[in-house]
Order: C-alpha cells, then sequence, then structure tokens
C-alpha cells in the first residue's frame, strides 16, 4: 500500500496545490511569530549596516529557514533593505521559494551543478545593485550544518562580509529530514542571535578561504547551540565532516569568472 507521504508528495506536484500550500505555510509562520515572545541579541552590526546601506550575505542553517525571514527587520526610517535568498533548484527548493515570496524575499536558484555558476553570478550582481544575500552555507543535500566553500567564495567575490545567525524557539518538532528541519509552534517564546561579520579579502587564496568557510561553520554550530540551549533543547549534532571534494561541491572552479 502506497504511504500517505506519496499521496501528499503527487498532490504536490499540481501548480494549484503549491500555491495553497506555500499560502498557508507563510500564514502559519506568521502565526508563529505574532503568538511567540522574541527575544533579539547581537544584531547591532547588522542593524548599522543596514542603517548605511550596505550590503551583507546573511548566513544560517538550512534547519533554522522557516523563521529567518522575520530575522530581517531593519530599522524603522531606513531604505527597504531587499534581500535575495539563494534556494535549492530541486522540487522542496522551489516551494520553499515560493513560501519566503510571501515575505518579499526574491531568490536565485541554485546549489546544483548546472545552476550554481549562473547562481553564484546572479548573486554578485545583486549586491552590486545595492541587494543583501542570505545563503544557507549546508546546501542540500547535505551534510547537516557543514558549510561548503560557496559562502566565502561569494563574500570574495561580492567583498561582502558574512553575517552569521540563527533562531531557536521553545515549542517545536524537529523533523526527520537531512537537515533537521525545525517546525516551530505557536505560543512559544524564542530567540533570534546574530554574530559578528566575517570578511574574506578580495586576493585571499585557498588557504585563507577555508579559513573563512571553518570560522562561518564554527560560529554558526556555536549560536545554534546556545539558541538552542537557551530555549531548553539539547544541540542538533551536526552531519559527518566534508572532505575537501564535497566542501567544493557547491562551487564551479570557474567562479573567479563571476567578478
Amino acid at each position: 500500500m502506497r504511504s500517505l507521504n506519496h499521496y501528499s508528495k503527487q498532490a504536490l506536484k499540481s501548480d494549484l496545490a503549491q500555491r495553497l500550500f506555500c499560502w498557508m505555510g507563510a500564514w502559519y509562520l506568521r502565526l508563529v511569530h505574532v503568538t511567540g515572545r522574541w527575544r533579539v541579541e547581537g544584531d547591532a552590526e547588522a542593524r548599522a549596516m543596514w542603517r548605511d546601506g550596505k550590503p551583507f550575505i546573511l548566513g544560517f542553517w538550512h534547519n533554522r529557514l522557516l523563521m529567518m525571514p522575520f530575522a530581517w527587520n531593519p530599522p524603522h526610517g531606513t531604505r527597504t533593505a531587499p534581500i535575495h535568498m539563494l534556494i535549492s533548484a530541486h522540487q522542496d527548493g522551489q516551494l520553499i521559494a515560493r513560501a519566503v515570496s510571501h515575505f518579499r524575499i526574491e531568490t536565485v536558484s541554485g546549489s546544483d551543478s548546472r545552476n550554481t555558476m549562473s547562481a553564484m553570478r546572479a548573486m554578485v550582481r545583486a549586491v552590486r545593485r545595492g541587494s543583501w544575500i542570505g545563503i544557507t552555507p549546508d546546501s542540500p543535500p547535505g551534510p547537516r550544518m557543514r558549510a561548503k566553500n560557496g559562502v566565502a567564495v561569494l563574500a570574495r567575490l561580492a567583498q561582502v562580509p558574512v553575517i552569521p545567525a540563527t533562531y531557536s524557539v521553545a515549542r517545536r518538532r524537529v523533523l526527520g529530514s537531512w537537515d533537521r528541519l525545525i517546525v516551530p509552534l505557536p505560543f512559544s517564546r524564542g530567540v533570534f542571535l546574530w554574530g559578528a561579520p566575517i570578511s574574506v579579502a578580495e586576493d585571499a587564496d585557498e588557504a585563507a578561504l577555508e579559513r573563512a568557510r571553518q570560522q562561518v561553520e564554527d560560529k554558526l554550530s556555536a549560536l545554534s547551540a546556545e539558541a538552542d540551549r537557551r530555549c531548553g533543547h539539547a544541540a542538533i549534532e551536526p552531519g559527518p565532516p566534508l572532505n575537501a571534494e564535497e566542501r567544493a561541491s557547491d562551487t564551479p572552479a570557474s567562479a573567479r569568472a563571476a567578478e
């Protein structure tokens, strides 16, 4: 007998079903946010860059994706800070793209071998037009909470820093997906935590890029563990470490051509 999950996936192949699902998902996340009690800490440098119109790359783990649109909160009185988010090109990624569009977030398809180069160019162009970028360094298919090279390469090409951020919430469900996606529940308390900017020099060599990549990974994991601790949870463990070839899987060899 075919599973309910099978029939759910079949139903979501319909364009109308996808639109309805994403609309409902967006309103559910708004409900979670408006009924929750949220603290925001460590965002002073992000707010200063918003205020001064200086783009940066917002980096966060894939399993913290659902509430991150609510972390994007530029100070009142500043100009709009448009953000483009790199989204996987597979079906799940496109569902996410439709869902976040309800929060006025533009998306760029990437994170597979055919789209990575064009996505890298599109993100660099967006930054140079004055937009901000959102990226999950542990792009599908993972492993979770292990940064690939793309985030450091993008920071070098665009010459903007990466600012790590995360969230956690007391009432939640953790799915059995590859990333251990956190699904927050309404009427809870939660916390958004921001880290310090991580910059990559324009002339950074491979060793410097690797140091920056490791910095992003270490800081995001530390922030996420602290956010979980504050909400009464044990930290979600990262997946197995990546080897050099796996770390480079989201970065084409011709990435320098995006400059």
